[in-house]
């Protein structure tokens, strides 16, 4: 049985921000594009965590970051989900490719 290293972690957290970024850059839904967005916010979580644990139990900084990433990120979905729900009442459609309420 091997033990869990750091770069299991690291592997974790590279997969976790590759499928996040795909799917921001490929996605026309902001719903998904939103959780892609969360996707990649919880990667970096991971890599702080992992660094912290990795220099020891004197070094608590990346968990200390780790949740003020999951404070912005909760308050980011907050956000857009409002801004979302405001643009669907306004447009009627989720899609990124339809909403150009800022262009001129």
């Amino acid at each position: 049985m091997h033990p869990v290293t750091t770069v299991h972690y690291l592997v974790l957290s590279a997969a976790l921000l590759l499928i996040g970024t795909v799917g921001v850059l490929t996605r026309r839904n902001i719903v998904i594009i939103l959780m892609s967005i969360e996707l990649i916010l919880n990667a970096v979580n991971i890599n702080l965590v992992a660094f912290s644990h990795a220099l020891g139990p004197d070094h608590v900084q990346g968990q200390v970051f780790a949740i003020f990433v999951i404070t912005d990120a909760v308050a980011e979905a907050a956000v857009g989900l409002g801004i979302l729900i405001a643009l669907f009442r306004n447009k009627e459609t989720v899609l990124a490719d339809e909403i150009d309420l800022l262009k001129w």
